[in-house]
């Protein structure tokens, strides 16, 4: 299940850098599935959608920092815990209930964008 910063985040930006596939981005930023992974050109994903990972992709949210649930794992592969929840000081980085995978899918996903690791 990816996790989603809920409207109580304050901005504080702590849980950007923790974030080991680079799937949290501040608000209004623009993403790509490059970011952070070894994935260029077109790919398919893990779900069977075929991306340009070296485009911008629109913002999730334009307010408050937000997590790309393609790109979340959980930390599966690199950590215990998710580290955006672990270091967030108001809470808000909690499991998103309409994202649900299971740690063979995110681990299949964590290999996808990091195949050298």
């Amino acid at each position: 299940m990816a996790i989603i910063i809920t409207d109580e985040c304050i901005n504080c930006g702590a849980c950007e850098p923790e974030c080991p596939n680079t799937a949290i981005y501040e608000g209004a930023d623009d993403w790509r599935y490059k970011d952070g992974t070894s994935l260029s050109g077109k790919v398919v994903l893990t779900n069977g959608d075929e991306v340009d990972a070296d485009e911008a992709q629109e913002p999730i949210s334009d307010e408050i920092y937000y997590i790309v649930p393609d790109k979340c794992t959980e930390c599966k592969g690199f950590h215990d815990e998710p580290q955006c929840a672990a270091v967030c000081p108001v809470d808000c980085c909690v499991p998103d209930d309409d994202v649900v995978e299971t740690e063979e899918e995110l681990l299949a996903k964590q290999r996808f964008m990091h195949p050298e690791g």
